[in-house]
């Protein structure tokens, strides 16, 4: 595990790439998808950079659209793909939950929470009828007939953590309980239901860690796909059939591997990765290990802040940290702020390239 200096450090990596009016890009002058954003934003309150992630989640309600979405890419905050993808409406919600866990901000809640309800409210008119959720929608503002797995299983969990919202703010939606039941069965029980994209590592552990999959399910999945994901020593494959390993897959599945109970196996691949990380705290976002090259060259927030994230669920003392350790926490009903205005934290609760 890293030391707290070494995490201070990483966070200010992160934070370091945060531009003035909140835009927090996958590096200074780079691009910036609101999945990512949300990720990284969720590491700088892990670091008590609070105020930072505020501005980064105020940065994108600033600018979700009148049906909920985002663009894909904004660069210097100007919209550089503008396609409309499901996992970019969704995400909020788990940054969201994630910060009231980490700092009890009603305000923040209060002030996000419609740009959170338009955002799900888009996904779930985005599912399709095998439960799945389209990953995109077409020029024509329908949603196309393909459904991505890595998408989905972030998605069910941007469902529950909305479902949570709902009820602290008091504000029940039962079609979104529906639609992340439904969205459930299919990552379930449903192959079909998704593109086949299994070269793809996070095909593999996201419906673990999207809390989806668990108990002996999670581990019998984790299990199928470790020899053909797992480069001892390295990390994980990105893609089964390349010799590079990527820093935010490994830490990605160490999350899955701590939802799962198998901790010593994610200390394990959390060490693995270091090889990734920069003097400054900051983290490579791969290695082509067949030519021992970087690659790309960029090291990136999100890539750093998955490794915070890791951290964080591994040592499960952060208020927050249930939310990737544990895949039943978002289960738990949320009371309302007038009745309960801390909820509680202590029983126990799941990120990616979306």
């Amino acid at each position: 595990m890293l030391s707290a200096e070494q995490l201070r450090q990483t966070v200010a990596a992160i934070a370091a790439e945060q531009a003035p009016d909140g835009a927090l890009p996958w590096f200074r002058g780079g691009q910036l998808d609101p999945w990512d954003s949300v990720e990284a934003a969720m590491a700088l309150d892990v670091g008590g950079e609070h105020d930072r992630a505020r501005a980064a989640y105020d940065w994108l309600a600033g600018r979700q659209r009148p049906d909920g979405s985002w663009a894909t890419e904004y660069r210097d905050g100007a919209v550089v793909a503008p396609a409309v993808e499901s996992n970019h409406a969704g995400y909020l919600a788990v940054g969201v939950w994630h910060s009231w866990l980490c700092t009890d901000d009603a305000a923040l809640v209060d002030r996000l929470w419609p740009t959170v309800r338009r955002g799900l409210d888009l996904v779930t008119a985005m599912q399709l009828p095998t439960g799945a959720i389209s990953w995109a929608l077409r020029p024509d503002g329908t949603p196309d007939d393909t459904a991505l797995l890595t998408g989905n299983a972030s998605l069910h969990q941007a469902l529950r953590a909305g479902i949570a919202l709902a009820g602290l703010v008091g504000e029940e939606q039962p079609d979104w309980d529906l639609a992340a039941a439904d969205l459930g069965d299919a990552l379930r029980d449903r192959p079909g239901a998704f593109a086949d994209r299994s070269r793809y590592s996070m095909d593999w552990y996201y419906p673990v860690l999207g809390g989806a999959v668990t108990g002996a399910a999670a581990d019998a999945r984790l299990a199928a796909g470790w020899d053909t994901f797992v480069v001892p020593g390295l990390g994980v494959r990105c893609v089964a059939d390349r010799p590079w390993v990527t820093g935010a897959e490994t830490c990605e599945l160490a999350l899955a591997l701590t939802a799962a109970g198998r901790v010593d196996d994610a200390i394990e691949q959390l060490a693995a990765m270091q090889h990734l990380r920069a003097e400054d705290g900051s983290y490579w976002t791969g290695l082509v290990y067949a030519d021992d090259a970087r690659w790309p060259v960029e090291r990136t927030t999100w890539t750093a802040a998955a490794v915070v994230l890791a951290v964080d669920a591994i040592a499960g003392t952060g208020p927050a940290a249930t939310l990737f350790a544990d895949p039943t926490a978002l289960d738990r009903p949320a009371a309302p702020r007038a009745a309960q205005p801390v909820p509680d934290t202590t029983a126990g609760g799941p990120p990616g390239r979306g």
